[in-house]
């Protein structure tokens, strides 16, 4: 691996702070934080295809408590896109001291524990804490870009 954890980390919170109140990623938070890590250190990573599916995948369940900064925060959220009723889950990325920045109405940063309490979309049930992953398991088998 080329860089450490802590410039990857770096990289993808200014990134994704750069992205501050922008309603470009709303119902797609996933896509939102895999962009700040990926677009902002040139690789991809592979996940579930919802916030649902990789926090199943990564086993957030496993880490509970305050997320360390870096780390990857999965709830539960039930709502419907497209027709289609289920839980997509909602993920942020950890920027420490507590604090996710997240896609929601907007790009925006709140306590891990308060995105809890944010109002849903109509239809939407509001979010339940499922844990967090390290980025080390995010990254598995993550790729390098080469443009």
């Amino acid at each position: 691996m080329e860089k450490n954890f802590d410039e990857y980390i770096h990289n993808a919170i200014e990134w994704a702070k750069g992205h501050l109140n922008s309603k470009d990623y709303c119902f797609i938070c996933l896509a939102f934080v895999e962009d700040a890590l990926e677009r902002s250190n040139n690789i991809e990573i592979f996940g579930g295809d919802t916030a649902k599916e990789s926090a199943d995948l990564y086993e957030a369940y496993k880490h509970t408590g305050m997320p360390p900064k870096g780390t990857f925060v999965f709830y539960d959220c039930i709502g419907e896109i497209n027709g289609v009723r289920k839980n997509w889950g909602h993920v942020g990325f950890s920027i420490g001291n507590g604090e996710v920045i997240h896609a929601w109405d907007k790009v925006r940063i709140d306590h891990y524990l308060e995105v809890e309490k944010l109002t849903a979309a109509p239809g939407w049930e509001k979010p339940k804490l499922i844990g967090w992953v390290p980025l080390e398991r995010i990254m598995l088998g993550f790729q390098k870009k080469n443009y």
